[in-house]
């Protein structure tokens, strides 16, 4: 069975004595005059695109944007996008596995899991300046390693990830517990590592030691929506994954997804797009 092209961090730059095999990169060198072209692929790193200045279109799990001056684009592990990036376009590209960025350390793990919760950020050319600032200090430290310049990039990468929360208008309510946001975050971790098994609402619930009703009331009043939602919908988003960016049967990626009876997943595709998963496949290719 094909699966979705995946890019690893090893393959791309990988910095020998830096644990998690971070790096950041000048667009303009990775670009080297020509225009980019990426066709649908996943990452197993964060990927995050800041650009002062640029012209394309990047596609995140099927919203497209068009990509403009004083913007950031924030990928987490497993997402799927293809970019057109053109030649003139400047900024930076930073890349770091899970293991780099102190996940254990539960403020640095906070602060990435509310950034990553927005793939697109646009900035107004004052507020960029100050992105601008803090990422020149990253390359800088990225590039001559003076001593203990690991912890410094840290450090500035913290400052980084609070001014994209900052910038945040709309998603979890700025009001919500922080234990809710805890559970949330937790629910979503569960739900990448387990949904093709488990797709009831109180198999979650058990996992997270709370009640169906206790689940479903913090996931309603964090993100509006109910779990069976929000499982539903990450099932939809993977079989579009794997539509668009795989040649697999339909059976194959019924099975792949955990349904057993391919009638029943192609009546659930159906009933939330609204399309058939040939009639997509044919429709967006």
């Amino acid at each position: 069975m094909e699966i979705i092209p995946i890019r690893y961090i090893n393959e791309t730059r990988k910095e020998p004595d830096f644990s998690g095999n971070f790096s950041i990169r000048d667009i303009s060198d990775i670009l080297a005059g020509k225009d980019m072209l990426q066709e649908l692929h996943r990452h197993d790193f964060f990927y995050v695109l800041i650009l002062k200045n640029a012209t394309g279109h990047h596609e995140i799990d099927f919203t497209a944007y068009t990509v403009g001056d004083h913007s950031v684009f924030f990928m987490r592990p497993g997402q799927v996008h293809q970019i057109m990036l053109k030649a003139e376009s400047k900024g930076y590209l930073i890349q770091f596995g899970n293991e780099f960025y102190a996940l254990h350390e539960k403020v640095s793990g906070q602060l990435l899991s509310k950034a990553g919760s927005f793939n697109y950020y646009q900035f107004n050319p004052d507020k960029f300046q100050k992105l601008q600032a803090i990422l020149n200090d990253i390359f800088q430290e990225y590039t001559y390693k003076e001593q203990q310049y690991q912890e410094v990039i840290k450090a500035n990468l913290d400052i980084f990830l609070i001014e994209l929360v900052r910038q945040q208008t709309t998603g979890i309510s700025t009001y919500s517990s922080l234990y809710s946001q805890e559970i949330m975050e937790k629910f979503s971790a569960l739900l990448e590592k387990h949904a093709f098994e488990h797709k009831q609402v109180a198999e979650y619930a058990a996992m997270l030691n709370l009640s169906m009703y206790q689940l479903n009331s913090i996931a309603r009043s964090m993100l509006g929506k109910t779990c069976s939602e929000l499982i539903n919908g990450y099932m939809i988003l993977e079989a579009k994954r794997n539509l668009l960016a795989t040649a697999n049967q339909i059976n194959q990626i019924a099975s792949h997804l955990g349904y057993e009876d391919v009638s029943y997943f192609i009546r659930f595709f159906k009933k939330h797009t609204g399309y058939s998963p040939e009639q997509f496949r044919q429709n967006l290719k």
